[in-house]
């Protein structure tokens, strides 16, 4: 039996990542298998797919992180459409890019993200901070 202390008590977590690189769709996925803990990855690779699998109603997952910079559909107005979909209003969306400009990431907050990452330089850093992000 694991300790209640864990993250992962007794329920297998899902993390869902919209980028449209697969670079750093590889480093997300790698980030959280190192935290040790019983996580899913799914990955869509820009806004418009992402919306079409969490509309389906047939997943949802725990937590959302969605790179700002991506064709068809930036990581602002994907934030937007998932905040529609009644049952994943509680579900912390987190927002993930190469650089964090205050207005950027203030803007994300009023439409809704729980926080902003910045896309750390190695895969233990993102560990690191999917871990905080994860047990918050």
């Amino acid at each position: 039996m694991k300790n209640t202390g864990d993250l992962m008590a007794s329920k297998t977590l899902n993390c869902f990542l919209i980028d449209d690189d697969p670079d750093d769709q590889e480093i997300f996925c790698m980030a959280l298998e190192d935290m040790g803990e019983d996580i899913n990855c799914r990955y869509a690779s820009d806004g418009v797919e992402a919306l079409k699998v969490l509309n389906g109603n047939t997943y949802t997952p725990d937590y959302i992180f969605i790179d700002m910079n991506m064709p068809r559909m930036n990581g602002n107005e994907c934030l937007q459409q998932i905040r529609t979909i009644i049952r994943l209003k509680d579900v912390p969306v987190y927002m993930y890019s190469t650089s964090a400009d205050p207005e950027a990431v203030a803007a994300t907050k009023e439409l809704g993200a729980s926080g902003f990452i910045v896309k750390p330089t190695s895969v233990a850093e993102l560990t690191k901070t999917l871990h905080f992000c994860l047990r918050k």
